[in-house]
């Protein structure tokens, strides 16, 4: 049957181990059928998320001209502020307002690959402007990397591979991003008419696993299951929701599910939404010939059977979500891609570093929509993998 709500795991019992099997069991049950769970314990204090989510608030009361000083299209890292309404998922606009940050890498020697840029420098807002903002998620991005590989390392282990299995796609300096966004209700948006709005369109996320805190009490993060329909993720306090990402599924040959998300706007009157994801990362110079011929190794029949059994008691239906790992196209490693993908999500960035990079992906939608102009009925817009909540 076909999931109607979202699994939540208690991580503290992954370190007891009386309760570990247990939690290795509805972890495994909730990779394979559902691809989201909540988190709680995870080990970090309240009064840092507190503070992550005060300051992330924050940041968006900041002077404009502070915000725009560190607009995203000043450096080619894809870091930076993003204004209302400048990022595109699923062919719309999404109504949404944020900052990207990552942990922090120098700026990349001369002669590295171009999609190198993407290891670089945070645009950081003015610490006046926001005493104590960078600290704060230095802290936190890096206590939520190590989490999320210690994390990897338990899905390894509910799937029956070694719990190293995917120690070889990091980084010893691994880069992990995360996101601090504002979506503004729909009568901000001068929409207060309308029953629904776009925060983000549908889509998968691009990598392993991503963390999301929800900030405020808005429902709008929504699931959809095999059958079709839109599950709801409300907030539960002192939680993270997991989401497994399209890496996750490839490398582990299918039996980890990658599940297809959105964000509503809040409806009128209801004030602004505010949510934190943090994406694990993975190693840009991972080859496509490795993540999909080699990977982690075999996942054990009996297990990948168990994967086939519930595709088959739910209908078998997989949908098709623009897949990001995939051999065979342009892109050759992981890094170019994700560059790629950056180009095709935020074109204004392209335009102003990546030009040949943009050019080459408007020629592919233009001949993409000339091969599909004479279809007789409406050919649906594909979503695309990105990074969003």
């Amino acid at each position: 049957m076909s999931f109607t709500s979202i699994p939540i795991l208690d991580l503290a019992s992954a370190s007891d181990p009386a309760k570990k099997p247990e939690f290795l069991r509805e972890l495994r049950h909730a990779l394979m059928e559902v691809g989201f769970l909540y988190l709680k314990n995870v080990g970090i204090s309240d009064e840092l998320f507190q503070r992550v989510i005060t300051l992330g608030k924050g940041f968006f009361d900041i002077p404009e001209e502070e915000k725009m000083k560190i607009e995203m299209k000043n450096a080619n890292s894809f870091l930076g502020y993003s204004r209302l309404s400048a990022e595109i998922t699923a062919g719309e606009i999404d109504h949404r307002e944020q900052i990207d940050l990552s942990t922090e890498h120098p700026i990349p020697k001369p002669g590295s690959p171009l999609y190198h840029n993407l290891l670089s420098p945070n645009q950081w807002p003015a610490e006046e402007s926001l005493p104590g903002f960078r600290e704060t998620y230095t802290e936190y991005m890096n206590r939520m990397g190590k989490i999320s590989v210690s994390f990897t390392s338990l899905i390894a282990e509910a799937i029956e591979l070694p719990s190293n299995a995917f120690n070889k796609f990091f980084d010893e300096d691994q880069q992990h991003k995360l996101k601090i966004v504002k979506y503004p209700d729909l009568q901000e948006l001068g929409k207060g008419d309308e029953k629904q709005g776009q925060g983000v369109g549908p889509h998968k996320d691009s990598m392993l696993s991503s963390y999301l805190l929800q900030a405020t009490q808005h429902r709008g993060l929504q699931v959809q299951n095999i059958r079709g329909e839109w599950i709801d993720c409300p907030p539960i306090a002192g939680t993270l929701v997991v989401a497994i990402g399209q890496g996750l599924e490839a490398l582990t040959q299918g039996v980890c599910v990658s599940t297809t998300h959105r964000v509503l706007s809040p409806a009128a009157g209801t004030g602004a939404r505010f949510s934190i994801p943090f994406f694990q990362g993975v190693k840009l110079d991972a080859e496509f010939e490795d993540l999909e011929t080699v990977g982690v190794g075999k996942v054990p029949q009996s297990v990948r059977e168990q994967r086939r059994q519930v595709l088959e008691a739910n209908g078998g239906h997989i949908d098709d979500v623009e897949f990001t790992f995939r051999r065979g196209g342009v892109a050759k490693t992981l890094g170019e891609a994700t560059l790629r993908n950056r180009v095709k999500s935020h074109p204004d960035v392209g335009e102003r570093w990546y030009p040949d990079i943009l050019a080459s992906i408007r020629e592919e939608q233009a001949q993409a929509e000339q091969k599909a102009a004479p279809a007789p009925i409406e050919v649906p817009v594909v979503a695309a993998a990105v990074e969003a909540h």
